[in-house]
């Protein structure tokens, strides 16, 4: 029971760390690797081909809302929701978002 709860942990964890490091094509490339190391951990661990599925899964959903997680958190500043009108519109019907940027 420890070796399932420590793959998902760690895959969690790499996922946490690719959305604080890098941009999300990265998980291309992460999220194989990351099936393939729980495989060849549960394989070594004396787990079945069909015990292990669900535990290569969850490994890499765990990695997924890992990396969701960490890319909001990283963006939570940046959230258009949070921003507020500046007022009334003008007689084209924009209001002054332009001046945001500046």
């Amino acid at each position: 029971m420890t070796t399932p709860l420590i793959v998902v942990f760690a895959s969690a964890i790499v996922g946490l760390t690719t959305a604080l490091f890098f941009r999300v094509w990265s998980l291309v490339l992460v999220s194989p690797a990351i099936a393939v190391f729980a495989t060849i951990v549960l394989q070594t661990s004396d787990f079945g081909f069909w015990t292990g599925i669900p535990i290569v899964i969850g490994s890499l959903v765990a990695c997924q809302l890992s990396y969701m997680v960490g890319s909001f958190y990283l963006h939570k500043d940046d959230v258009l929701a949070q921003h507020e009108s500046d007022g009334a519109p003008s007689h084209h019907g924009q209001q002054g978002v332009g001046d945001e940027n500046d």
